[in-house]
């Protein structure tokens, strides 16, 4: 028998990403529509089951919420889903969680504890559990293991840091489960055949950087295979933009115009600028902060000196003697390096206010 299956996790339903910028609720709804998408596109192509590693939500649904998430698992029969409360969303006292009536086709973990749910019509064993808590420190999916039982065996776990159940990936690879359906880490990873992070589904942070999407898979009596298929509307990227001595500020900004439209204008941006400048010239970050997606930017750039021409001329003034102390100081180059340039430019800059 094959099973077919998608495991995703961290949907983060009514996160707002980059608020204060100008797509933020463009965000907010694509995370929502890019969830549905997938979930209706998982249902046409005939998917067994649905696996969903926590943080469907970003904090704790209201019962309103909770209704159209069933709605939408629901819409899905007859294939199966199975999904947890996470960190965000986790099942405090008062959670809506608690009493609320899935679909016959929906399962869900109902409290902090490993449990197993059975779906029959896929010969089926699912174990896990759901955060009553914002904080789990205990290990505790790594002395879970399979039952002696004819079937496939599924562990759906949320967590891999410190606070957030620990996890020891060797371990739960040894323990004998068809697939370990990972979340709580945004970052896809593909660990083995039989165990991924899916990562988030839309990137929710910028630093969630490259594709976002969900894992593919098979279950055969010959095992599993997997794979990962990006889904999210657009990527958060980093861009590297190495400056000169003859660029001016303008120049800057028209370069990082077309890089943008070269990588795809509908993406967001961590610009970093390197390189060496003019001592003049001085880069106008709020400008270029506003030009295309730019979520943040920051400017590595050095003032360009030539440091032996100008110990040479001033070996007994201030500059020379700077420029003798900093040498003799134990450090890596890159690090003299800034701390020369830095401060040769206040110097030459505080020597121009004395001049005026």
């Amino acid at each position: 028998m094959r099973m077919r299956f998608i495991h995703m996790a961290d949907i983060h339903l009514g996160a707002v990403p980059d608020k204060g910028k100008p797509w933020a609720q463009k965000r907010s709804e694509e995370i929502e529509s890019t969830f549905y998408r997938l979930l209706k596109e998982a249902g046409r192509q005939g998917v067994d089951l649905v696996l969903i590693a926590g943080d469907v939500f970003h904090r704790p649904p209201g019962k309103r919420e909770l209704k159209e998430l069933n709605y939408r698992l629901g819409s899905m029969a007859p294939a199966q889903v199975v999904l947890m409360a996470g960190n965000h969303d986790y099942m405090g006292e008062s959670s809506n969680y608690r009493d609320f009536e899935w679909a016959d086709n929906v399962h869900f973990f109902r409290r902090e504890q490993i449990d197993v749910i059975y779906i029959e019509t896929l010969n089926t064993w699912v174990y896990g559990l759901s955060y009553e808590h914002r904080e789990i420190q205990e290990p505790l999916y790594d002395r879970v293991r399979p039952m002696d039982k004819p079937g496939y065996h599924i562990l759906l776990a949320h967590g891999g840091d410190e606070k957030h159940i620990p996890i020891q990936k060797s371990e739960l690879l040894t323990a004998g489960f068809d697939y370990v359906a990972l979340g709580h880490i945004h970052k896809p990873e593909i660990i083995s055949e039989r165990m991924a992070y899916s990562g988030a589904l839309e990137p929710i942070d910028r630093l969630d950087m490259g594709a976002h999407g969900y894992v593919y898979g098979e279950i055969t009596g010959q095992g599993t295979r997997i794979r990962f298929c990006p889904a999210s509307c657009r990527e958060y990227r980093e861009l590297i933009l190495e400056s000169d001595t003859d660029m001016t500020s303008g120049e800057m900004e028209k370069w990082l115009e077309q890089q943008i439209q070269i990588e795809g204008e509908r993406h967001l941006y961590n610009v970093v600028l390197k390189g060496y400048r003019d001592t003049d010239i001085t880069y106008d970050l709020d400008r270029m902060s506003h030009m295309g997606n730019v979520v943040s930017i920051r400017d590595e750039t050095l003032p360009w000196f030539d440091f032996e021409r100008l110990y040479n001329e001033n070996p007994e003034n201030l500059i020379g003697l700077f420029i003798k102390k900093v040498y003799q100081m134990p450090m890596d180059e890159k690090r003299r390096e800034q701390i020369l340039s830095y401060g040769l430019q206040a110097m030459y800059h505080g020597r121009d206010g004395n001049d005026r």
